[in-house]
């Protein structure tokens, strides 16, 4: 089952997904960005194609301000190698709670970037 919220990393240094990777998922009990309240959701691991895809099951979708918190640190020292960006936070808002959310990234030991998915 496809959870409501749904992630992928693929490191653009290997070319590769991402695997066994850390991510938390946070909602903020605050509207405010510059205030926010994170609330904890959900833990996993990416799997074997860098993806989380049913961390939250059938959880009713609600809009508001959310967060994905990636261990990049973690993952890159497993290989031997450092990084810049110990952690990505990633902050996203749900405005169409009825919508699927897929927030991927794109990961390099020296940079990432991040887009909505399908």
């Amino acid at each position: 089952m496809r959870s409501v919220i749904t992630t992928h990393i693929l490191d653009t240094h290997s070319g590769r997904p991402a695997v066994d990777v850390e991510v938390r998922l946070f909602k903020s009990a605050s509207a405010d960005v510059s205030a926010p309240d994170w609330q904890p959701m959900a833990s996993a691991r990416t799997n074997d194609d860098g993806r989380i895809i049913d961390w939250l099951g059938d959880r009713q979708r609600e809009a508001g301000l959310y967060k994905l918190e990636f261990a990049t640190g973690a993952y890159y020292a497993a290989q031997g190698l450092s990084t810049l960006y110990p952690q990505v936070d990633i902050l996203f808002e749900i405005n169409a709670p009825q919508e699927h959310y897929h927030v991927p990234l794109l990961l390099a030991a020296n940079g990432y970037s991040t887009y909505r998915g399908s």
